[in-house]
């Protein structure tokens, strides 16, 4: 049975002092982490179990499904690559109509009570309304992540950013996932870039400002045998498909007492596809 729920989110508003807005975790000694105003509002979340059908890739700007992983451990890296990536690989073959996905990197969330996301063996759910790129940062992917001599011909051809992003160790009852419907996003209006500072370059995300018309979705109690895929840039910019799909951790105030903290796993992969004429559909699959 769906179960609706209502509780605060967390939004961004732009500095006010009109610099540009930024994150740096990294922060030295006396920086502030971050420069934007954090905004929360109250809004819905309405639990989408049994009409998971309803949400796609192209017109909400995410997707559930249900495939249990043969990894279950999840606890080091180097197996994770092993074992993890290849059926991931084969995984979002089959689900994006993929002929080729390259894993470049993973992020495991482990909520501890009262940590901070202050490192990457402390990684915790992000509170925040957020996607993890901008047009710009996905391009930037591109650059970054494939030989050079490819690049002109994959940034011709229409290029996405996709996470595939589940539960691990247990059903994500503590601090689940929310997705905002794109069809309820004013793409011009509602989304702030951020520049993301690390120690050797900068990325740029987008934080999402607040709007009520924002329709919020759930799978609640998603177990280890469900994902899903969140759209985080397209190239298609017509109108004729989601652009993106917000997403943010929240605390479900219906969350029953001794609910193990939530743990979760991403993975970022590069993706494309061609077909034998001169034409295909070139796919990032990433984070948030």
């Amino acid at each position: 049975m769906a179960s609706n729920t209502t509780t605060t989110l967390n939004y961004f508003l732009p500095p006010s002092d009109g610099s540009r807005p930024y994150t740096d975790i990294y922060a030295p000694s006396g920086k502030p982490v971050h420069n934007w105003i954090e905004d929360p509002h109250e809004v819905q979340i309405e639990d989408v179990r049994g009409k998971e059908e309803l949400y796609k890739l192209d017109n909400a700007g995410f997707q559930y499904g249900r495939e249990a992983p043969k990894h279950t451990s999840f606890l080091n890296d180097d197996e994770i690559k092993r074992e993890y990536y290849p059926e991931s690989i084969d995984l979002m073959k089959r689900v994006t109509g993929a002929t080729k996905v390259v894993i470049f990197d993973h992020t495991v969330r482990r909520r501890l009570p009262g940590e901070t996301d202050s490192g990457p063996e402390k990684r915790q759910p992000v509170p925040r309304a957020h996607v993890d790129q901008t047009p710009a940062a996905s391009i930037a992917r591109v650059h970054r992540h494939l030989p050079p001599t490819e690049v002109p011909s994959l940034l011709s051809k229409r290029f996405q950013i996709i996470n595939l992003w589940r539960p691990i160790s247990h059903a994500a009852v503590d601090w689940p996932l929310a997705l905002c419907d794109f069809q309820s996003v004013d793409f011009k209006e509602d989304l702030l870039p951020v520049a993301l500072i690390y120690p050797d370059r900068e990325g740029e995300t987008f934080g999402v400002k607040y709007n009520p018309n924002h329709q919020w979705k759930y799978l609640k109690a998603m177990t280890p045998e469900e994902f899903v895929l969140i759209k985080c840039s397209e190239s298609i910019e017509d109108g004729s498909v989601a652009r993106l799909g917000p997403h943010t951790a929240f605390r479900d105030v219906n969350t029953p007492e001794g609910a193990p903290p939530r743990e979760s796993i991403e993975l970022r992969a590069l993706s494309w596809k061609f077909w034998a004429i001169e034409f295909g559909v070139f796919l990032i699959i990433l984070r948030g």
